[in-house]
């Protein structure tokens, strides 16, 4: 499995504070959240390759 690229994000206070409860309540991280969203973002767009 290739590396994980490192991003640096910064976010709205709100939306760090939703997005820690979301992953509080699927027992996630908040890193693993972030990836979570993003990736169904992404397929859901098309823009994912296989």
């Amino acid at each position: 499995m290739p590396e994980k690229k490192k991003l640096l994000l910064r976010l709205d206070p709100a939306v760090h504070d939703a997005i820690a409860k979301w992953a509080a309540d699927d027992l996630r991280s908040i890193n693993a959240q972030i990836e979570f969203v993003l990736r169904r973002a992404v397929s859901e767009a098309g823009r994912l390759k296989s």
